[in-house]
């Protein structure tokens, strides 16, 4: 990805020199999510273009040094398929790291296929390797778990495993969801998992709706052929004209932002994960909305790399009776690259996947 907006091109890199620690992942998988959407967009500020992007990968072990580890100090073999923690550097001593332990607010915080140049290396998906440098957390896929559930889950998953623990959702629970994209998607089968008796899921098109149906929702109400008074009063048909406990917006839309505060019962949660970039503002009173309901409100940014052990972990036990094969609905080569950004780009599929060695072989 050369610029903002510029087609996908093709080019051909030196295989790294791996320093001590370090391995070559042959790519299996990567993904096309939102997050590659707003890098075409320039919505992202400080991006090196040109890039190589793709954060999150599954791979098979190409080559590797004989300190390279597992997380849990496990070896990893030659062949073995390979996952791993797409935020590949923070400092550890500055404030956010050592002081108020927030790391995904570090200044020097590093992701694959976000914040590396394409002249740095190998550091993104989108490419036949992947350069996995030392101190990357990284861990076998579990023999359970098939490349299409990983990435289908993909960053989406990783992110609302965060979402989810910001919730704090309790056993029986009501949880709405605000979006069904691949992030809302995974707070569903997440909310459910943690306890939540119900799960209401707004959103569009018909498609991924039925979609948040089989990942767990037990309500779901059409965006586009609903106002937001005719899911107002169906949300307090469904709480007892309470409101649910548990709101989690996972749409990156201002007007979600706006309608969630008749829809939370007082003393309520709600968590905003899906303004990864700047929407625009949403008009909201501090008295009514939030005082006054003595409400709660948690943002969440990024993900840490146990909140990625626990997707795996999550994965492991339930991906083969929660659908997350089904979100990664097409499957793009590098030369497709440009028109999976533009299918992405108009919601043609929920998430895409990218086979830069062509398709899959467990």
């Amino acid at each position: 990805m050369s610029a903002p907006r510029a087609p996908i091109t093709i080019v051909e890199r030196p295989q790294p020199d791996l320093a001590p620690g370090a391995a070559l992942l042959h790519t299996v998988y990567s993904e096309v999510c939102g997050t590659d959407v707003h890098l075409w967009h320039g919505r992202l500020a400080g991006v090196p273009y040109p890039i190589v992007p793709g954060h999150v990968s599954v791979g098979r072990l190409a080559e590797a040094t004989p300190a390279f580890r597992a997380y849990d100090g496990g070896r990893l073999a030659e062949g073995d398929l390979v996952v791993f923690y797409d935020v590949h550097r923070a400092c550890g001593h500055c404030e956010a790291c050592a002081v108020t332990h927030t790391p995904t607010r570090c200044p020097s915080r590093r992701v694959y296929g976000i914040t590396d140049g394409a002249a740095d290396g190998l550091f993104g998906g989108w490419a036949e390797a992947i350069y996995l440098e030392p101190g990357v957390v990284a861990a076998p896929l579990p023999a359970s778990v098939t490349p299409e559930a990983y990435i289908g889950g993909g960053c989406g998953l990783v992110t609302a495993v965060h979402a989810v623990e910001r919730a704090r959702v309790q056993l029986a629970d009501t949880v709405l969801v605000q979006g069904v994209g691949a992030v809302g998607l995974s707070c569903i089968a997440l909310a459910k998992l943690s306890g939540a008796a119900r799960v209401i899921a707004i959103g569009a098109p018909a498609n991924r709706l039925a979609l948040a149906a089989r990942m767990g929702a037990d309500l779901v109400l059409p965006l586009d052929a609903t106002t937001p008074e005719e899911r107002r009063e169906r949300v307090l048909d469904a709480t007892g004209r309470r409101g649910v406990d548990v709101a989690i917006e996972a749409a990156g839309s201002p007007r979600a932002i706006e309608e969630v505060f008749d829809l939370v019962r007082d003393g309520g949660a709600y968590v905003v994960a899906g303004h990864y970039t700047d929407v625009g503002p949403s008009r909201i009173s501090g008295h009514h909305d939030i005082n006054r309901k003595h409400l709660e409100i948690r943002g969440c940014w990024g993900s840490q790399a146990g909140h990625f052990v626990r997707a795996l972990r999550i994965l492991e036990h339930h991906a083969a009776r929660i659908p997350w094969d089904a979100i990664g609905e097409q499957t793009f080569a590098l030369d497709d690259m440009t028109a999976a950004l533009e299918a992405a780009e108009a919601m043609r599929f929920t998430k895409g996947l990218v086979a830069p060695n062509g398709p899959s072989a467990r």
